[in-house]
């Protein structure tokens, strides 16, 4: 095979070690080293003062981040996926391992993975610790509502959200009284919530125990916190994506898309869609396409391949909203899929349908045009018509249909 980098080095990375290999013409060396900054550092002198000009390693969990972050700028990095370099069973060792990551970078049979710039990754961090913390949040609002149901208050049967305005005053004062006062707390109520004033008495009227409200006080001091730090992350990064708010503004027109999921999408892929090959090349990267699964000319199975999580649970959860958005032909191919293919598999083709969208704007700067509930009908009407025939058949009718008139 023809050599493609003739200087080149393969690192086989681990939490505490990194193993590196260069291939310099004819001459092979190894070294190890430790993954502290002096270590990496010590390893970036070396790769340089051998001439290396091409660096490869995989991207095993987070722990090739720091070893990237470090080199970066000083050499050509490739990170690539594990699955794409295993090497024939036999001996296996950290050295062999190293070794075959050099052979490979140096005969061009790697493919790198998509790895954004430097702003970029920082927005991710930003965007992906940002969703954690919502995550934290809602366990948090599910289990105060659970302590709330273990001493027979059933306020979350009457309020809508339990973190809102009305419901946080009463249980501020629920917690802050040694005998609390239903009539009084539900006084509290505002705006609409004052209709429920009755059905708030009742529900707040319960066995309230001083191990409850600790736990209540505890739970509330928690989400106030997550809220807290959920604001001041969503300030820094409107501040991150200041130059791509025109993109975010494009993509918030789509149904179930909204600022924060604009960001998470400008995060995780950015804005130029000139790193992926095409909307199905996007689609595989995050996950959201069918797999396959082929064997003797029979299909076994479309199960979708991992990918990237932030961004497609991201999209799943706009799909949510898309397919309850009356009259967008996002609700139209929910409720189409659903029927025969069940509603978790008709949700990730709303969010695959959603990420072909997302980037077909990008990549060509339109705005977002809605083409109605009824558009994937009217793409192949005789099919809708057979469904439906057949349907009413089912149900022991004749079917005949006649062509409405045409009007002058």
């Amino acid at each position: 095979m023809e050599i493609q980098h003739e200087d080149c080095a393969g690192l086989d990375v681990h939490k505490r070690s990194v193993v590196a290999c260069v291939l310099a013409g004819r001459e092979k060396q190894t070294r190890r080293f430790g993954t502290t900054t002096p270590e990496l550092l010590q390893l970036r002198d070396w790769l340089a003062g051998l001439g290396v000009t091409h660096v490869a390693m995989e991207s095993t969990g987070s722990y090739w981040k720091p070893v990237y972050n470090l080199l970066e700028g000083d050499f050509a990095l490739l990170v690539a996926n594990a699955a794409h370099m295993k090497a024939v069973p036999g001996r296996k060792t950290d050295v062999a391992d190293a070794e075959w990551i050099a052979d490979l970078l140096r005969h061009g049979l790697l493919r790198a993975s998509f790895v954004p710039e430097l702003g970029q990754r920082e927005l991710r961090e930003l965007t992906r610790h940002r969703s954690s913390l919502v995550q934290k949040r809602t366990q948090a609002v599910n289990e105060l509502q659970k302590a709330l149901e273990s001493s027979n208050l059933k306020l979350q049967g009457v309020v809508s959200d339990i973190t809102g305005v009305s419901a946080t005053a009463m249980l501020r004062e629920l917690l802050d009284q040694e005998r609390p006062d239903p009539g009084a707390l539900a006084q509290l109520a505002q705006k609409r919530l004052r209709a429920k004033i009755p059905e708030l008495e009742k529900a707040l009227t319960g066995n309230l125990r001083p191990h409850h409200k600790v736990i209540l006080r505890q739970l509330r001091a928690d989400i106030e916190l997550f809220e807290t730090q959920i604001a001041e992350l969503d300030l820094l990064i409107l501040q991150r994506v200041r130059d791509q708010q025109g993109d975010i503004d494009r993509l918030d027109d789509i149904p179930g898309i909204n600022q924060r999921v604009g960001e998470i999408i400008v995060a995780e892929i950015g804005t130029r869609m000139e790193r992926f090959a095409s909307a199905a090349h996007l689609a595989s990267w995050v996950g959201l396409c069918p797999g396959n699964h082929e064997s003797a000319g029979k299909r076994h199975g479309g199960k979708t391949r991992p990918g990237n999580r932030a961004l497609r649970c991201a999209l799943v959860e706009a799909a949510h909203a898309a397919a309850r958005t009356k009259k967008s032909s996002f609700c139209g191919l929910y409720r189409r899929l659903s029927a025969r293919r069940g509603k978790k598999k008709a949700l990730i083709a709303v969010a695959h349908r959603l990420l072909n969208l997302v980037y077909l704007l990008l990549k060509t700067g339109q705005p977002y045009r809605e083409l109605g509930v009824d558009y994937y009908d009217k793409l192949n009407p005789l099919r809708v018509i057979e469904r439906l025939t057949k349907r009413i058949q089912n149900l022991g009718f004749v079917v005949s249909l006649d062509p409405a008139p045409v009007a002058a």
